[in-house]
């Protein structure tokens, strides 16, 4: 059975607050489903737009088989730094598994697809709102 790392937020991302007890009842379920051995969380700590855990995880790879975190959106919102977290699971030839999303990052396309959503995301207080 695979061992991942579950990594959580202690503050809001992308304009959502999730408790972290819920987060990792989240990740523990998902883990379950998916037949991966659920390690305790690292916790990112509370500044804005640190990432200082994360990369802890990230060097933690060689010794667990990927990462679980709660949403994609937790990731890095700079583009460089989330392309190099990618890069970094890549190189490792581990995974990435977003919880909330039902999606794991594995390949080079995989992280397209990351960058896709995210993009789609950060554009969406743009768009036109319409009566529904």
């Amino acid at each position: 059975m695979k061992k991942v790392r579950g990594y959580i937020f202690s503050r809001p991302f992308m304009g959502e607050r999730v408790p972290q007890h819920v987060q990792n009842l989240v990740i523990r379920d998902y883990c379950e489903r998916n037949k991966l051995q659920f390690l305790l969380s690292a916790t990112e700590y509370a500044m804005p737009d640190c990432h200082l855990i994360l990369e802890q995880v990230l060097d933690e790879l060689p010794t667990i088989d990927g990462i679980a975190a709660y949403s994609l959106f937790q990731l890095p919102q700079d583009a460089v730094s989330r392309q190099q977290a990618c890069q970094k699971i890549l190189d490792r030839e581990k995974a990435l598994y977003f919880a909330v999303e039902g999606f794991s990052l594995r390949t080079q396309a995989d992280c397209e697809r990351v960058e896709t959503l995210w993009r789609v995301r950060q554009s969406l207080p743009f768009c036109e709102q319409g009566d529904f």
